[in-house]
Protein backbone atom coordinates (compact mmCIF):
# COMPACT_ATOMS: atom_id res chain seq x y z
CA UNK A 1 0.00 0.00 0.00
CA UNK A 2 1.54 3.80 -1.15
CA UNK A 3 1.92 5.88 1.58
CA UNK A 4 2.57 9.07 -0.72
CA UNK A 5 0.75 11.93 -0.35
CA UNK A 6 1.30 13.93 -3.40
CA UNK A 7 -2.05 14.63 -5.14
CA UNK A 8 -2.03 13.50 -8.70
CA UNK A 9 -4.28 15.08 -11.31
CA UNK A 10 -6.95 12.55 -13.27
CA UNK A 11 -5.16 11.20 -16.52
CA UNK A 12 -7.35 10.18 -19.15
CA UNK A 13 -6.62 6.40 -20.89
CA UNK A 14 -3.93 6.59 -23.52
CA UNK A 15 -2.42 9.38 -22.81
CA UNK A 16 0.78 10.61 -22.14
CA UNK A 17 2.29 13.08 -19.46
CA UNK A 18 4.80 15.16 -20.53
CA UNK A 19 7.48 15.06 -18.00
CA UNK A 20 9.75 18.12 -17.25
CA UNK A 21 13.45 17.54 -17.64
CA UNK A 22 15.58 19.25 -15.52
CA UNK A 23 17.89 21.50 -17.82
CA UNK A 24 21.44 20.86 -18.30
CA UNK A 25 24.48 22.90 -16.76
CA UNK A 26 25.67 24.09 -20.35
CA UNK A 27 21.71 25.22 -21.20
CA UNK A 28 21.25 26.96 -17.71
CA UNK A 29 24.22 28.92 -17.96
CA UNK A 30 23.69 29.97 -21.74
CA UNK A 31 20.18 30.96 -21.31
CA UNK A 32 20.20 31.93 -17.08
CA UNK A 33 23.62 31.35 -15.81
CA UNK A 34 25.28 34.50 -17.27
CA UNK A 35 22.59 37.14 -16.02
CA UNK A 36 23.39 35.98 -12.53
CA UNK A 37 27.01 36.19 -13.13
CA UNK A 38 26.34 39.95 -14.73
CA UNK A 39 24.51 40.44 -12.03
CA UNK A 40 27.10 39.43 -9.40
CA UNK A 41 29.76 41.69 -11.07
CA UNK A 42 27.65 44.74 -11.34
CA UNK A 43 26.92 44.29 -7.43
CA UNK A 44 30.83 43.56 -6.44
CA UNK A 45 31.39 46.74 -8.15
CA UNK A 46 28.96 48.61 -6.26
CA UNK A 47 29.90 47.67 -3.23
CA UNK A 48 33.66 47.65 -3.62
CA UNK A 49 34.00 51.73 -2.94
CA UNK A 50 31.36 51.35 -0.45
CA UNK A 51 33.04 48.68 1.49
CA UNK A 52 36.73 50.86 0.90
CA UNK A 53 34.61 54.34 1.86
CA UNK A 54 34.10 52.43 5.25
CA UNK A 55 36.54 50.43 6.00
CA UNK A 56 39.16 53.82 5.87
CA UNK A 57 36.28 55.83 8.19
CA UNK A 58 37.24 52.63 10.84
CA UNK A 59 40.67 52.42 10.32
CA UNK A 60 42.35 54.54 13.43
CA UNK A 61 45.28 55.53 11.02
CA UNK A 62 43.65 56.95 8.58
CA UNK A 63 45.83 57.10 5.76
CA UNK A 64 45.75 56.20 2.34
CA UNK A 65 48.92 54.11 2.63
CA UNK A 66 47.09 52.17 5.65
CA UNK A 67 43.37 51.31 4.21
CA UNK A 68 42.17 48.89 2.49
CA UNK A 69 39.55 46.79 1.28
CA UNK A 70 39.01 45.19 5.15
CA UNK A 71 39.86 47.16 7.54
CA UNK A 72 43.24 45.79 9.84
CA UNK A 73 42.02 47.66 13.12
CA UNK A 74 38.24 48.99 14.07
CA UNK A 75 37.80 52.60 16.18
CA UNK A 76 35.24 54.55 15.85
CA UNK A 77 38.14 57.90 16.39
CA UNK A 78 36.99 59.60 13.25
CA UNK A 79 33.61 59.66 14.07
CA UNK A 80 34.37 61.49 17.18
CA UNK A 81 36.43 63.98 15.61
CA UNK A 82 34.03 64.95 13.83
CA UNK A 83 30.98 64.87 16.19
CA UNK A 84 33.02 66.76 18.49
CA UNK A 85 33.89 69.58 15.92
CA UNK A 86 37.74 69.27 16.41
CA UNK A 87 38.04 69.02 12.57
CA UNK A 88 35.69 71.69 11.67
CA UNK A 89 31.98 72.62 12.24
CA UNK A 90 30.75 69.23 11.10
CA UNK A 91 27.32 69.46 12.83
CA UNK A 92 26.66 72.85 11.65
CA UNK A 93 27.68 71.22 7.66
CA UNK A 94 25.18 68.68 8.43
CA UNK A 95 22.27 70.76 9.96
CA UNK A 96 23.02 73.51 6.61
CA UNK A 97 23.03 70.49 3.93
CA UNK A 98 19.80 69.24 5.58
CA UNK A 99 17.98 72.21 4.89
CA UNK A 100 19.14 72.98 1.82
CA UNK A 101 18.67 69.61 0.39
CA UNK A 102 15.32 69.90 2.10
CA UNK A 103 14.00 72.88 0.06
CA UNK A 104 15.16 72.81 -3.13
CA UNK A 105 14.33 68.99 -3.91
CA UNK A 106 11.05 70.08 -2.28
CA UNK A 107 10.53 72.99 -4.53
CA UNK A 108 12.27 72.03 -7.63
CA UNK A 109 9.79 68.75 -7.25
CA UNK A 110 7.01 70.95 -7.13
CA UNK A 111 7.43 73.56 -9.63
CA UNK A 112 8.39 70.74 -11.80
CA UNK A 113 5.40 69.03 -11.36
CA UNK A 114 3.19 72.06 -11.83
CA UNK A 115 4.97 72.74 -15.24
CA UNK A 116 4.61 69.13 -16.30
CA UNK A 117 1.06 69.30 -15.91
CA UNK A 118 0.80 72.46 -17.83
CA UNK A 119 2.66 71.32 -20.46
CA UNK A 120 1.14 67.24 -20.55
CA UNK A 121 -2.49 68.64 -20.22
CA UNK A 122 -2.98 72.13 -21.85
CA UNK A 123 -2.46 72.84 -25.71
CA UNK A 124 -1.30 76.55 -26.26
CA UNK A 125 0.86 78.92 -28.45
CA UNK A 126 4.63 78.61 -27.52
CA UNK A 127 3.84 75.16 -25.72
CA UNK A 128 6.62 72.99 -28.42
CA UNK A 129 8.61 75.73 -28.28
CA UNK A 130 9.33 75.85 -24.45
CA UNK A 131 9.75 72.12 -23.98
CA UNK A 132 12.82 72.42 -26.33
CA UNK A 133 13.91 75.43 -24.93
CA UNK A 134 13.88 73.65 -21.53
CA UNK A 135 15.67 70.47 -22.85
CA UNK A 136 18.65 72.90 -24.66
CA UNK A 137 18.74 74.47 -21.27
CA UNK A 138 19.67 70.91 -19.13
CA UNK A 139 22.56 70.35 -22.09
CA UNK A 140 24.17 72.95 -20.94
CA UNK A 141 26.16 72.27 -17.56
CA UNK A 142 25.96 74.78 -14.79
CA UNK A 143 29.83 76.28 -15.31
CA UNK A 144 28.87 78.24 -17.94
CA UNK A 145 26.79 80.25 -16.03
CA UNK A 146 28.82 80.39 -13.22
CA UNK A 147 30.72 83.65 -14.01
CA UNK A 148 26.62 85.51 -14.18
CA UNK A 149 25.59 83.84 -11.85
CA UNK A 150 28.48 85.00 -9.38
CA UNK A 151 27.72 88.56 -10.34
CA UNK A 152 24.00 88.23 -10.27
CA UNK A 153 24.19 87.24 -6.75
CA UNK A 154 27.04 89.19 -5.71
CA UNK A 155 24.99 92.76 -6.89
CA UNK A 156 22.00 91.45 -5.22
CA UNK A 157 23.34 90.98 -1.68
CA UNK A 158 24.12 94.73 -2.07
CA UNK A 159 20.53 95.47 -2.03
CA UNK A 160 19.38 92.17 0.02
CA UNK A 161 22.14 90.93 2.09
CA UNK A 162 20.38 87.81 3.05
CA UNK A 163 20.49 86.61 -0.56
CA UNK A 164 24.27 87.56 -1.05
CA UNK A 165 27.17 85.74 -1.47
CA UNK A 166 28.33 83.57 1.71
CA UNK A 167 25.00 82.73 2.94
CA UNK A 168 22.45 79.59 2.35
CA UNK A 169 19.37 81.73 1.61
CA UNK A 170 21.28 83.20 -1.44
CA UNK A 171 22.87 79.45 -2.32
CA UNK A 172 19.78 78.20 -2.02
CA UNK A 173 18.06 80.76 -4.40
CA UNK A 174 21.04 79.90 -6.89
CA UNK A 175 20.40 75.88 -6.76
CA UNK A 176 16.27 76.93 -7.40
CA UNK A 177 17.16 78.10 -10.75
CA UNK A 178 17.52 74.36 -11.81
CA UNK A 179 14.24 73.75 -10.74
CA UNK A 180 12.45 73.04 -13.47
CA UNK A 181 14.76 69.99 -14.35
CA UNK A 182 12.83 67.00 -13.78
CA UNK A 183 9.62 68.43 -16.01
CA UNK A 184 10.72 66.32 -19.04
CA UNK A 185 10.46 63.13 -16.60
CA UNK A 186 7.27 64.08 -14.67
CA UNK A 187 5.66 64.70 -17.82
CA UNK A 188 6.48 61.57 -19.47
CA UNK A 189 4.62 60.09 -16.60
CA UNK A 190 1.54 62.37 -17.05
CA UNK A 191 1.05 61.66 -20.43
CA UNK A 192 0.73 57.72 -19.21
CA UNK A 193 -2.60 58.89 -16.77
CA UNK A 194 -5.64 58.68 -19.48
CA UNK A 195 -7.03 62.19 -20.15
CA UNK A 196 -10.99 60.71 -19.08
CA UNK A 197 -9.98 60.35 -15.52
CA UNK A 198 -9.38 64.41 -15.77
CA UNK A 199 -12.85 65.11 -18.18
CA UNK A 200 -14.70 63.22 -15.54
CA UNK A 201 -13.52 64.98 -12.60
CA UNK A 202 -14.51 67.92 -14.32
CA UNK A 203 -17.83 66.67 -15.87
CA UNK A 204 -18.27 66.46 -12.01
CA UNK A 205 -17.51 69.96 -11.07
CA UNK A 206 -13.93 69.97 -9.85
CA UNK A 207 -11.70 73.04 -11.09
CA UNK A 208 -8.11 72.30 -12.89
CA UNK A 209 -6.20 72.84 -9.26
CA UNK A 210 -8.64 69.65 -7.74
CA UNK A 211 -8.01 67.27 -10.44
CA UNK A 212 -4.33 68.26 -10.41
CA UNK A 213 -4.38 67.44 -6.29
CA UNK A 214 -6.79 65.07 -6.18
CA UNK A 215 -7.18 63.08 -9.06
CA UNK A 216 -3.58 63.02 -10.41
CA UNK A 217 -1.45 63.91 -7.73
CA UNK A 218 -1.87 60.36 -6.30
CA UNK A 219 -1.02 58.29 -9.66
CA UNK A 220 2.05 60.54 -10.17
CA UNK A 221 3.08 59.22 -6.53
CA UNK A 222 6.11 56.51 -8.03
CA UNK A 223 7.35 59.57 -10.18
CA UNK A 224 7.34 62.09 -7.35
CA UNK A 225 9.07 59.74 -5.19
CA UNK A 226 11.43 59.02 -7.61
CA UNK A 227 11.96 62.56 -8.69
CA UNK A 228 12.05 63.89 -4.84
CA UNK A 229 15.10 61.17 -3.93
CA UNK A 230 17.14 62.42 -7.48
CA UNK A 231 16.70 66.44 -6.60
CA UNK A 232 17.92 65.19 -2.94
CA UNK A 233 21.03 63.32 -4.01
CA UNK A 234 21.53 65.59 -7.07
CA UNK A 235 21.79 68.96 -4.08
CA UNK A 236 23.69 66.60 -1.74
CA UNK A 237 26.75 65.93 -3.88
CA UNK A 238 27.00 69.59 -5.88
CA UNK A 239 30.05 71.11 -4.98
CA UNK A 240 31.34 73.61 -7.68
CA UNK A 241 28.57 75.93 -7.07
CA UNK A 242 29.11 76.05 -3.46
CA UNK A 243 32.65 76.19 -3.07
CA UNK A 244 32.14 79.63 -4.72
CA UNK A 245 29.39 81.02 -3.22
CA UNK A 246 30.09 79.15 0.50
CA UNK A 247 32.78 80.09 1.78
CA UNK A 248 33.10 80.98 5.93
CA UNK A 249 32.78 78.01 7.97
CA UNK A 250 29.93 78.15 10.02
CA UNK A 251 27.70 78.54 6.00
CA UNK A 252 29.57 75.24 3.94
CA UNK A 253 27.44 72.24 3.25
CA UNK A 254 29.07 68.61 3.93
CA UNK A 255 30.12 68.45 0.47
CA UNK A 256 32.27 71.72 0.67
CA UNK A 257 33.50 71.13 3.93
CA UNK A 258 34.34 67.48 3.87
CA UNK A 259 36.83 68.52 0.38
CA UNK A 260 38.42 71.31 2.58
CA UNK A 261 39.44 68.88 5.26
CA UNK A 262 40.51 66.46 2.58
CA UNK A 263 42.18 69.12 0.51
CA UNK A 264 44.40 70.53 3.58
CA UNK A 265 45.96 66.71 4.25
CA UNK A 266 44.85 64.03 1.85
CA UNK A 267 47.06 61.31 3.19
CA UNK A 268 45.82 61.72 7.06
CA UNK A 269 42.57 62.72 6.80
CA UNK A 270 41.32 59.98 4.87
CA UNK A 271 39.97 58.75 7.55
CA UNK A 272 37.94 61.95 8.90
CA UNK A 273 36.77 62.27 5.06
CA UNK A 274 35.36 58.53 4.68
CA UNK A 275 33.67 58.99 7.82
CA UNK A 276 31.99 62.01 6.81
CA UNK A 277 30.88 60.40 3.72
CA UNK A 278 29.64 57.26 5.78
CA UNK A 279 27.00 59.91 7.73
CA UNK A 280 26.32 61.39 4.57
CA UNK A 281 25.02 57.77 3.05
CA UNK A 282 22.57 57.57 6.21
CA UNK A 283 19.79 59.90 5.49
CA UNK A 284 19.97 58.99 1.57
CA UNK A 285 19.81 55.13 2.80
CA UNK A 286 16.83 55.95 5.04
CA UNK A 287 14.84 58.23 2.43
CA UNK A 288 15.74 55.79 -0.35
CA UNK A 289 13.90 52.82 2.48
CA UNK A 290 10.89 54.47 3.21
CA UNK A 291 10.17 55.97 -0.97
CA UNK A 292 10.80 52.32 -2.01
CA UNK A 293 7.45 51.28 -1.08
CA UNK A 294 6.02 54.62 -3.32
CA UNK A 295 8.20 53.31 -6.16
CA UNK A 296 7.58 50.44 -6.54
CA UNK A 297 3.95 51.24 -6.88
CA UNK A 298 1.93 51.03 -10.47
CA UNK A 299 1.13 54.40 -12.09
CA UNK A 300 -2.37 54.28 -11.95
CA UNK A 301 -3.16 53.05 -8.96
CA UNK A 302 -4.32 56.13 -6.98
CA UNK A 303 -7.02 56.42 -9.45
CA UNK A 304 -8.44 52.76 -9.12
CA UNK A 305 -8.51 53.69 -5.20
CA UNK A 306 -9.57 57.22 -5.81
Amino acid sequence: MSTSTTPRLPVAPGTSVAVPRRMSPRRWMAEIGWRHLIGLAAMAFAVFPILFVVSASLNPLGTVSSSGLLPKAFSLVHYEALISGSRGPFLQWYLNTLVVCGVVAVTQVFLSTLAAYVFSRFRFAGRRIGLLSLLLVMMFPAILAMIAVYTMISDLGQVVPVLGLNSLPGYIVVLLGGSLGQVWLIKGFFDTVPKELDEAAIIDGCSHWQVFTKILLPTLTPILATTVLLALVGVLSEFLLGSIFLTADDKKTLAVGLYGLLQGDRSNNLGVFAAGSVMIMIPVIILYQFLQRYIVGGSTAGAVKG
